[in-house]
């Protein structure tokens, strides 16, 4: 238990000592010694002090000159580009996605394209036998490729292992949650266990160059499984996304310390394995020759790459006294629910006794605010059954007020709605004008363009 520490202080001149004393040994004062409380003391502090006898560190100026890290290609585009060019070297990496999304067969392919190119590439498997990890490589395609291959979930033997040769380019281990450090006690994916695993491995890569990549399972809410920790140890954490229903699966930065965030990487499930998508505008567009009420085409964007998507919707009118339905796929449901009421509180439309469907062509998840005029365009659509212009497409965010509000990157989103062949814009009033090439309609509220798609 924690004891006070007693001390006496002269009031003439400030001197402390331990134990009272007549007169002040410094200024020789007689009776100006009063005991002042001191700092309680615990037997750690009394032998340990950390500001003395530790290593001077080397301070330098914020705007000191030093190079630029170096970036590994992987071989896959779309993954440097989620990765912000390509993996760095001493870096590590964490990967996350639901079970058979494609994680395993995407870094797999980049072992192999990273080991033909000249790489020192290591592959440790916790999940799967060499031979199975064989099987997978032979039916991509890559088995000739000179990727190191082990079986393990023993941190140590997994560390004398390397550290007993030259240390690789690239390490990656599937998975995280699969390791075990004999350090600790606890079975494998303990939450003792991923963490000091994961420290051990992130050490090893920070002290030998090695670009590490771990992969991670996901709970139910689709959060990466383990302690939250976890993903403030890594320097990136990517998510692998897409329903397994769909061919397509996206590929998303949520955090890159060497890299701009939010940057996505599209790729579609093939035979031979994930084939890149150079333009995934094209694959969420439907290709019609007349409009269709209910659809609207929005150009989202993710990071700095523009993305063409059609939003979906339909209204189907109830007897009196059933209960609506609201069903969302791709989209948050609370934000439908905030247009709903602004459309019924602003524009004078009514949803009250109507089922009321929203679907995102393709699988794709909207995540940009921008979407809401495009979501108000499909519902007024839907519920008038007027189409909206083929050669169209709409953004803009909603205000509570029936505001429509500026949105960020408004040149890009028209620039890549041009490239794909549309004419027309539907924005803001303080975006109309300039428009890339494109014929822009401005509206400064939201009862203005229900005006416009009712033709009034």
């Amino acid at each position: 238990m924690a004891k006070p520490q007693k001390r006496y202080v002269c009031q003439s001149c400030g001197s402390v000592s331990h134990r009272w004393q007549g007169q002040c040994a410094d200024c020789s004062e007689w009776n100006t010694l009063v005991e002042e409380a001191g700092a309680n003391v615990t037997p750690f502090h009394a032998k340990h002090n950390l500001q003395g006898g530790g290593r001077m560190i080397a301070l330098s100026a914020l705007d000191s000159e030093v190079a630029l890290p170096e970036r590994m290609p992987s071989g896959v585009a779309e993954f440097d580009r989620a990765l912000g060019g390509g993996f760095v070297e001493a870096s590590a990496t964490l990967i996350g996605g639901d079970p058979g999304i494609g994680k395993s067969t995407l870094l797999l392919q980049a072992a192999a394209k990273m080991a033909l190119a000249g790489r020192d590439v290591a592959y440790v498997s916790g999940e799967e036998a060499a031979d199975q990890v064989r099987l997978r490589a032979q039916r991509l395609g890559v088995g000739n490729a000179p990727v190191k291959l082990a079986a393990a979930t023993s941190v140590r033997d997994i560390l004398t292992t390397l550290s007993g040769a030259r240390p690789p380019a690239l390490l990656i281990i599937d998975s995280i949650q699969t390791m075990h450090s004999d350090l600790i006690e606890g079975a494998p994916g303990t939450v003792s266990q991923v963490r000091a695993s994961a420290q051990e491995l992130i050490r090893f890569a920070k002290e030998r160059g090695t670009a590490l990549v771990l992969v991670g399972h996901v709970t139910k809410d689709g959060s990466i499984a383990g302690p939250r920790v976890l993903e403030h140890m890594v320097d990136t954490v990517l998510s692998f996304e897409g329903e397994r229903s769909h061919q397509y699966r996206i590929l998303r930065a949520i955090k890159n310390r060497f890299g701009g965030t939010d940057e996505i990487g599209v790729f579609a499930m093939e035979t031979a394995g994930l084939s890149e998508v150079g333009n995934p505008s094209a694959l969420f567009l439907t290709h019609r020759d007349e409009g269709v009420t209910g659809t609207t085409v929005f150009p989202a964007l993710e990071g700095t790459r523009p993305v063409l998507v059609e939003i979906q919707a339909l209204v189907v009118r109830l007897a009196s006294g059933a209960t609506p339905r609201r069903s969302v796929v791709g989209w948050d449901s609370g934000r439908l629910a905030m247009v709903l009421a602004v459309l019924e509180a602003r524009c004078g439309l009514s949803f009250l006794s109507a089922e009321v469907y929203l679907n995102i062509a393709g699988g794709y998840r909207v995540q940009d605010p921008a979407a809401d005029m495009a979501v108000a365009a499909a519902l007024v659509s839907a519920l008038s059954e007027r189409p909206v212009p083929i050669d169209a497409v709409a953004f803009g965010e909603i205000a509570l007020s029936g505001e429509v509000r500026p949105v960020a990157h408004a040149a890009l989103r028209l620039k890549e709605a041009g490239k794909l062949g549309f004419e027309r814009a539907l924005v803001p009033q303080a975006m109309a004008g300039d428009g890339g090439g494109l014929r822009t309609t401005g509206f400064r509220t939201l009862g203005q363009f229900v005006e416009y798609m009712l033709g009034r």
